[in-house]
């Protein structure tokens, strides 16, 4: 069976948008044989288009020259993604031919351009995650999670950032061909056929606004510097001179979030920092950042990053290990 496959590229696309995906279809087709994913890629204008490392991929034919039908239409993200949104050949002729399309997707933040082309209306989505809070201001309709690896809400899926593609046309092949081949696929590339935990552990958490107040920006840079004091609300707001209810109220509205909820994040930042840059047991690491039991801080992560602290350790571990790492 032959399922064709549409990669719409523009200017200063990310090249591992196009190719991950990609390869993805090729391993399938060859460890299952009889089954095709014939690739073609399209662009507003014919002949190159240039990725954002200066890689030239040639465009055999112009999206007015590209018709349907289609089984999966692709389209890739890249850094200039949200200036491509006002190319109103690139997102109609998206829209057309999504209208023939079996399946539409996106890879990053090429989710911009479905959005533009009026493809994500009402659905849910994801994208990079730097880019999710472009994607849910520009477009209030579109119900925006940043966690997710991919998401597919109907014919239509989205993928987060760059690397996601793969995750995302593994997930199609599975659908397709089954799981099996998928894992064969999976293998051979040398990635997982489902990557544990969502993209939040590769984004930063701390999201809360400066506030205003310069007591409350000491206050702030004093909660960072000491995870294991006691960061509790009568404690921090004896510290703030304001009676709890008050500072609760002042803080959460300065900040956009609760004393608790920062106090957390705060917290669940600093282990993962020392998780990156130190072999410290996970009992003393919990210790210094305010969790008091390895068993609060595996509930910390989980929550935050949905992985456990052993498997984020074993992924981002930025020195020589010198100690035996826990589990």
């Amino acid at each position: 069976m032959r399922r064709r496959v549409v990669i719409v590229l523009h200017e200063g696309f990310q090249l591992l948008d196009l190719a991950g995906p990609a390869d993805v279809f090729g391993v399938a087709e060859t460890v299952s044989p009889g089954n095709a994913y014939p690739i073609e890629v399209t662009a507003v204008r014919a002949g190159t288009a240039r990725a954002g490392n200066g890689i030239e991929v040639t465009v055999p034919a112009a999206l007015e020259e590209t018709s349907g039908p289609i089984d999966t239409l692709l389209v890739v993200g890249g850094w200039e993604a949200s200036e491509r949104t006002r190319d109103r050949e690139l997102v109609d002729g998206i829209a057309r031919l999504a209208r023939g399309a079996r399946r539409v997707a996106s890879v990053c933040n090429g989710a911009l351009l479905l959005a533009e082309a009026g493809l994500l209306a009402g659905r849910r989505a994801t994208t990079h995650w730097l880019m999710a809070p472009e994607l849910g201001e520009r477009y209030p309709d579109v119900a925006v999670d940043a966690d997710p690896i991919y998401i597919r809400d109907g014919r239509v899926w989205t993928s987060a950032g760059v690397s996601a593609g793969v995750d995302l046309a593994l997930a199609m092949v599975a659908e397709d061909l089954g799981h099996q081949v998928a894992g064969h696929v999976a293998r051979g590339l040398v990635v997982y056929l489902h990557r544990p935990g969502g993209q939040s552990q590769f984004s930063t958490p701390m999201s809360a606004r400066v506030p205003r107040r310069e007591s409350l920006r000491e206050l702030q840079s004093f909660i960072d510097a000491h995870p294991a004091a006691d960061l509790s609300v009568p404690a921090l707001a004896g510290r703030a001179g304001m009676s709890e209810r008050h500072f609760s109220r002042v803080f959460t509205e300065q900040t956009g979030m609760p004393p608790g909820r920062y106090v957390e994040r705060s917290r669940a930042e600093a282990a993962r920092r020392l998780l990156e840059t130190t072999d410290h047991p996970l009992e003393r690491v919990a210790r210094e950042c305010g969790h008091g039991t390895s068993e609060t801080l595996y509930r910390a992560f989980r929550r935050h990053w949905r992985v456990s602290p052993g498997d984020y350790r074993r992924r981002f571990h930025l020195m020589a290990s010198t100690e035996p790492m826990e589990h």
